[in-house]
C-alpha cells in the first residue's frame, strides 16, 4: 500500500538567483506560459524518496475528480494553470513559471478518495508568484480545482510554516497517500535576503 511507503524530504537550498530555469515538466507547456520576466530565485526543492507510483488507481471520492488544469484562490485572487509534474532523480520542483503550479502525478489526483493531491508552486520574494501569499489563507477559505470533469470545492483546514528540519520531519504526514483524500498546497517562505528558510503549507479538505 502506497500509504505504507515512508516519504522522506530533504531541502536543498539555492542561495543564488538563476535566470531562465526550467523544471523538467511531464507535459509541453505553452510558450505564453513560460517567464519572461526578469530572473527570480527558485525557492528549495523537494526531495521524495521511496514513492511507489504504480498501485491500482484510488476509487474516485467525486465525479470530478482528476488531474487538475487550473487551480483558484479567491482570497489570494490566484486563478493558475496547474501542469502535471514528477520526480525524476526523486526531486520534486515546481514549473519554472512562477505564474503557473504543478502537480505532482505520482500521487491522488483531486477529488480522489485517499491520498493528499500536492499542488506546489514558487514564491518571488520581488512579487509576481502564484504562492506569493499562501500562508496568509485562513481555516475555512475557499480553494477550487478545475479538472476535466468539473469543478471540485475544498475548504482549508490549517495552514504551517515549517523550517526545513521540521518539514523533513512531518514529510510522511504532509505528504501520505492514506486516509481521506484532501489538497495539499506547499511553497517557500521566509526570505533571508539570500534564500528561503522555510516552507508555507496549507491542507484543506473537499466540501
Amino acid at each position: 500500500m502506497l500509504g505504507a511507503v515512508a516519504v522522506v524530504v530533504a531541502l536543498t537550498l539555492i542561495g543564488s538567483a538563476v535566470s531562465g530555469f526550467r523544471a523538467r515538466e511531464r507535459v509541453a507547456v505553452p510558450d505564453a506560459a513560460r517567464v519572461l520576466a526578469p530572473p527570480y530565485l527558485v525557492e528549495p526543492k523537494v526531495r521524495i524518496q521511496g514513492v511507489v507510483a504504480t498501485e491500482p488507481p484510488r476509487p474516485a471520492r467525486s465525479p470530478q475528480a482528476g488531474r487538475p488544469a487550473r487551480l483558484v484562490v479567491p482570497r489570494l485572487r490566484v486563478d493558475a494553470p496547474v501542469y502535471p509534474i514528477g520526480a525524476p532523480g526523486g526531486v520534486l520542483t515546481p514549473p519554472s513559471n512562477p505564474r503557473t503550479l504543478g502537480w505532482w502525478d505520482g500521487g491522488a489526483v483531486p477529488g480522489a478518495a485517499h491520498g493528499g493531491a500536492l499542488i506546489t508552486g514558487h514564491t518571488v520574494h520581488t512579487g509576481g508568484g502564484a504562492f506569493d501569499d499562501l500562508e496568509t489563507l485562513r481555516t475555512g477559505d475557499d480553494v477550487r480545482v478545475r479538472t476535466a470533469h468539473g469543478v471540485i470545492r475544498y475548504a482549508v483546514t490549517g495552514v504551517t510554516v515549517y523550517r526545513k528540519a521540521s518539514l523533513a520531519r512531518d514529510a510522511a504526514r504532509i505528504f501520505r497517500q492514506s486516509g481521506p483524500g484532501r489538497l495539499v498546497l506547499i511553497t517557500c517562505e521566509d526570505w533571508n535576503g539570500s534564500i528561503y528558510l522555510s516552507n508555507a503549507v496549507v491542507f484543506a479538505d473537499p466540501v
